[in-house]
């Protein structure tokens, strides 16, 4: 959840949270996936690995702290086989395949402009290529055929952060937040191939440029409307937190007008999210899993992505530990979630998964000046 925020963690999801950094933090997340992939008949396993972001953030003054990083914004990953009989009779094989994504570079300003109250801001910018292939095989055909569409992707969008954090008697807070990540505005530079090959030998026997010039799709726009975070907590510093978040986003008026599926539309869509954390005793020296700080959490998301004629939704379970490194303020941080993504009905996939997630955070100090006694 981009709600909560403190002093010695990078806020990747609310630029205000830099706000709060008061010490030179380094951090890395890597990932791994396993996948049940399962369809009213059968069902596939797979398993994938991604490095999930690489950031620094640093403080420029007491209250005005910044950062730079790089994460992926999205990614392109399938192999889908569908055998069906034409009408005379001959077995057709399609094979669908996609690879490739888009990468976000950020950088972020937050400040505490009065007590307890923090803004942030942050630039993205967003790259990548994506291609997508579609090869045909009929029994019975000497040559079968072959079309791939490529898009090189760029472009600008904004995030805008708040978080208020009132104190609520001697030992409680009250956590607040509201995040604007704006439309991203993305140009796609495309390309189109349609070509034969032997069947026998997969070689190539004849390749064509669409001219998609002709058609007004050589160059288009990408427009990935806004999403509006709001967010709402209380807890105990440095020892529990309880809080809950709804984001917002109007995908219905979202389009991709180069790479159109026929069974696919869009919706507006939302997510829910409820988040915890509990430390037996930060200060404790005698044992070291009091310091350890204990985390859950679930959430909820209508994706907005409707295929044939159902919403895909997904569900997700989490839990987690924050384990402190040494004497220092650096951590190691484990997550591990459950989820359930899709349908088996309306000849769908409904993908199962479990997934581990690594967050290294190292903290220093910057420009101290050295004392000599």
């Amino acid at each position: 959840m981009s709600l909560y925020t403190d002093s010695i963690h990078i806020s990747l999801k609310n630029p205000a949270g830099f706000g709060k950094l008061r010490l030179t933090t380094y951090t890395a997340g890597l990932s791994h996936k396993e996948i049940s992939l399962n369809s009213f008949t059968d069902q596939e396993k797979s398993s994938v690995t991604n490095l999930e972001y690489l950031a620094i953030g640093f403080p420029l003054s007491p209250k005005i702290s910044a950062g730079l990083g790089i994460r992926p914004f999205s990614s392109v990953g399938y192999d889908v086989l569908q055998e069906t009989t034409d009408p005379s009779g001959n077995d057709v094989t399609n094979l669908y395949s996609g690879t490739g994504g888009i990468n976000q570079v950020f950088f972020s300003l937050g400040f505490e402009v009065a007590k307890n109250l923090n803004l942030g801001a942050s630039v993205n910018y967003n790259f990548g290529n994506l291609e997508n292939e579609k090869i045909q095989r009929i029994d019975g055909l000497q040559f079968g055929t072959r079309e791939t569409q490529a898009s090189e992707v760029g472009g600008y969008d904004f995030v805008y952060g708040l978080t208020f954090t009132p104190k609520i008697g001697e030992k409680h807070t009250l956590f607040t937040s509201a995040v604007i990540n704006t439309q991203v505005n993305l140009i796609s530079e495309n390309a189109q191939t349609i070509g034969s090959f032997s069947q026998a030998t997969g070689a190539t026997i004849e390749e064509l440029d669409v001219n998609l010039q002709s058609q007004g799709l050589k160059n288009t726009e990408l427009k990935i409307p806004t999403i509006a975070t709001f967010g709402l907590g209380y807890g105990e510093d440095k020892k529990w937190f309880l809080g809950a978040e709804y984001s917002f986003q109007q995908l219905s008026s979202f389009e991709n007008r180069f790479l159109k599926i026929q069974n696919q539309e869009y919706t507006d869509a939302s997510s829910y999210a409820l988040g915890a954390f509990y430390i037996p005793d930060y200060t404790s020296f005698g044992s070291y899993f009091k310091r350890v700080t204990y985390r859950a959490g679930l959430r909820y998301d209508y994706t907005g992505v409707i295929v044939n004629e159902k919403e895909i939704q997904n569900f997700g379970i989490t839990f987690g530990l924050g384990l402190p490194l040494g004497g220092s303020f650096s951590n190691l941080n484990l997550g591990f979630e459950w989820g359930k993504r899709g349908t088996t009905a309306a000849d769908l996939i409904e993908e199962k998964y479990f997934r581990i997630n690594i967050g290294l955070s190292f903290n220093d100090r910057w420009f101290q000046k050295r004392k000599i006694n």
